[in-house]
């Protein structure tokens, strides 16, 4: 071979070799290519992500209007105006209810006033009133007068009996002792009591009679008298003969 011929041959070699290399390396462009290609996949992918975020922001977007929505629950402060049912303390207006009070304690006081003057009620009269006149066995001697209240009004028996036997010219003193605490007050229908002791049970009384009337006025100041009827004989009557203070108890009457 001559050294013209080997020449040729290495130049050719050189050729064929350039021309591989640049095969591959247009090989490797296109390689090249095709991740560019996958690099288009990957923005799209990053076109979806911002989308993504785009909807991560639009959650957060959600979330702030749930978050502001948080403050329309602030309008559960608004339910705080629940202190508007602090108005239940206003229903210390139950204090207006102290006027009531007030008022009724007034009126307490107006009863008390009523029940301390017994002075406000009429006497009993009787015109109002009916009186008669028992001759009781025990205790011995006495007799018992008993006065009801006919009429649609209290009525008040006061101090005790003037009482007038036949032709009598004075009435029978009262018995102290039997004094009550306050005047005997009668409802209608309800009845009073006072008792007479008639004559000495051991003859000690003098100027005895019997008599077979009685004059019954209430009290010293009466300008009527009730006329009770007396046994068809009549009663004996001596100087020993009193009568007790009008009782609202008929035994409190009769103790006398």
């Amino acid at each position: 071979m001559s050294a013209r011929t080997a020449r040729t041959r290495l130049l050719a070699a050189a050729a064929l070799t350039a021309v591989t290399l640049t095969l591959t390396a247009c090989s490797s462009a296109e390689g090249t290519q095709d991740e560019g290609a996958a690099t288009v996949s990957l923005s799209a992918a990053s076109d979806s992500s911002p989308t993504t975020t785009g909807g991560t922001s639009t959650e957060a977007g959600q979330a702030g209007a749930k978050d502001s929505t948080g403050g329309t629950g602030s309008t559960g402060g608004t339910g705080s105006s629940g202190t508007t049912g602090s108005t239940v303390f206003t229903g210390s207006t139950g204090s207006t209810g102290s006027n009531d009070s007030q008022p009724a304690s007034g009126s307490d006081s107006g009863s008390a006033s009523d029940s301390g003057s017994q002075s406000a009620f009429a006497p009993c009269t009787p015109a109002s009133t009916r009186t008669t006149a028992t001759k009781v066995t025990r205790p011995l001697n006495h007799l018992l007068l008993t006065v009801t209240n006919t009429g649609s009004k209290d009525c008040v028996l006061v101090d005790y009996p003037a009482l007038r036997f036949g032709a009598a010219q004075s009435v029978p003193p009262a018995v102290e002792e039997s004094k009550p605490q306050a005047v005997v007050t009668l409802a209608p229908g309800e009845s009073g009591y006072a008792s007479v002791l008639l004559f000495a049970a051991d003859g000690s009384g003098f100027a005895g009679y019997t008599a077979k009337t009685l004059d019954v006025y209430f009290n010293v100041k009466s300008p009527s008298a009730a006329r009770p009827s007396l046994p068809a004989k009549g009663v004996y009557v001596d100087s020993s003969i009193s009568v007790s203070y009008w009782q609202s108890d008929m035994g409190d009457a009769l103790a006398w």
